[in-house]
């Protein structure tokens, strides 16, 4: 009777492990009965320390309790309004790498921004669920998170056994020295003569070889772009119209001014602000250059977003400086710096390149010498700057060297007729030659 009960003594924590192992409500408290009547009331992980270290009980309680409370899933966040789905662009991280709380471990392109996908949790990488280029939507997972440290791995009685039974390297090498090697007969194969050259006749053309070209996927970003952009040829009744600007003066108030300016503001006065303010102006006398065309209506908009084109690694994005009318230099230039560095490191949102009633595009920061801007859907002109350079000028009768720039507007001609688009060209030129105007307000 003795012995009977102490066996059943013994059988009963086990029984409470494989209880434990089956009902998740019990796993963070129970009770279990030792011997000697005492009860043990630990957490699960603490209960099975009374185990042998190699038991398959204890490995068994370690990967429950790992599926159960300490892996959590990584997944796309939300991405905005108006973007539904992305392209898994790449993943920052590998399986087994530890990862902190919000660090970035894949990116996903839109057709606007790039989004990062971040940790929930501390833990270390246990497998991704996504592969790189599928299609995903805000909320599908894409990578498991283990919040623990990985567990040690336990070789079960089975599989030592199997790790026994095997061959040896060195017996193994014994075995294949002691069976002959039989070599099969070297037949020579007849010589057939090599055809001759073919002679390409002079009408076909020499097309390169396929091994010299790389076809990959076209970004998200890309595709938006080309979409918009060929939208707007088909849309717009496009023409574009020139003017050139003496930069003398406000490269001069800029030179005289901007070791005082940065002394005050904190930031660099540029020549983007310059024209910003003339751009305002010029909208502000020209208001059909801010309006659009909106089914049979035109609507008239009585604020000013001046959207900034920045070129990036990834592509054109165009963030937006909101109620440009109602700030100064000092203001224009630090919403451009600020905007400039997010678009450039990937991290400007969804809000801050929406909307946007004209845009200005500087082409002169690569070079430019002349171009003709195409038009930002739903906006209904752009302005486009270009490189300054020195050319000889008649200023009062006599050929001096000036710095000058070429400026380009190409407007929507259903919507602007060309009296509206050279008067505002030319407010652009009279603004930035003489920048006092604006305090003069003439």
């Amino acid at each position: 009777m003795a012995s009977n009960l102490a066996r059943r003594m013994i059988r009963r924590p086990l029984a409470t492990l494989f209880l434990l192992r089956s009902n998740g409500h019990v796993r963070h408290f129970s009770h279990h009965i030792l011997l000697g009547g005492s009860i043990y009331a630990k957490p699960m992980r603490e209960t099975t320390t009374f185990l042998p270290r190699a038991s398959s009980y204890l490995l068994w309680s370690r990967s429950f309790a790992s599926e159960s409370g300490d892996l959590v899933d990584a997944v796309v966040p939300f991405m905005g309004e108006s973007i539904t789905d992305g392209t898994l662009a790449t993943f920052l991280k590998k399986p087994g790498d530890w990862v902190e709380v919000d660090e970035p471990i894949a990116q996903v392109e839109t057709d606007k921004v790039t989004i990062d996908v971040a940790s929930p949790e501390a833990g270390i990488i246990q497998k991704f669920i996504a592969t790189e280029g599928d299609t995903v939507t805000p909320g599908t997972k894409v990578a498991v998170i283990s919040k623990s440290a990985p567990a040690d791995t336990h070789v079960a009685p089975s599989d030592e056994k199997v790790g026994k039974e095997t061959t040896s390297p060195a017996k193994k090498e014994k075995i294949d020295k002691q069976m002959p090697k039989v070599e099969a007969p070297i037949k020579e194969k007849p010589k057939t003569p090599s055809p001759p050259p073919s002679k390409a006749s002079p009408s076909e053309p020499q097309l390169p070889p396929k091994e010299r070209e790389r076809r990959v996927p076209m970004p998200r970003l890309r595709k938006r772009v080309a979409t918009r952009l060929k939208d707007s040829q088909n849309t717009f009744a496009m023409l574009t119209t020139f003017n050139e600007v003496d930069m003398t003066n406000l490269m001069k108030l800029r030179s005289d001014y901007k070791d005082a300016f940065v002394e005050k503001h904190g930031v660099k006065l540029g020549l983007m602000s310059g024209f910003v303010k003339a751009a305002v102006s010029g909208l502000q006398n020209q208001p059909i250059i801010n309006a659009v065309i909106d089914g049979d209506d035109i609507i008239y908009r009585d604020y000013v977003d001046v959207s900034i084109a920045v070129g990036t690694p990834k592509g054109l994005v165009v963030p937006v400086i909101r109620n440009a009318d109602g700030m100064n230099f000092a203001e224009i230039e630090k919403e451009i710096n600020t905007l400039a560095k997010k678009a450039n490191n990937g991290t400007i949102s969804i809000d801050e390149m929406a909307g946007g009633t004209f845009t200005i595009s500087n082409g002169g920061v690569y070079g430019s010498l002349l171009s003709t801007p195409i038009i930002n859907p739903p906006q209904s002109a752009i302005l486009g700057m270009h490189s300054i350079v020195s050319r000889p000028m008649v200023v009062g009768g006599n050929i001096v060297p000036r710095p000058m720039m070429y400026v380009a507007l190409t407007y929507d001609h259903r919507l602007i007729d060309g009296r509206e688009a050279v008067f505002f060209l030319r407010r652009i030129k009279d603004v930035v030659e003489d920048p006092r105007r604006l305090l003069l307000d003439l």
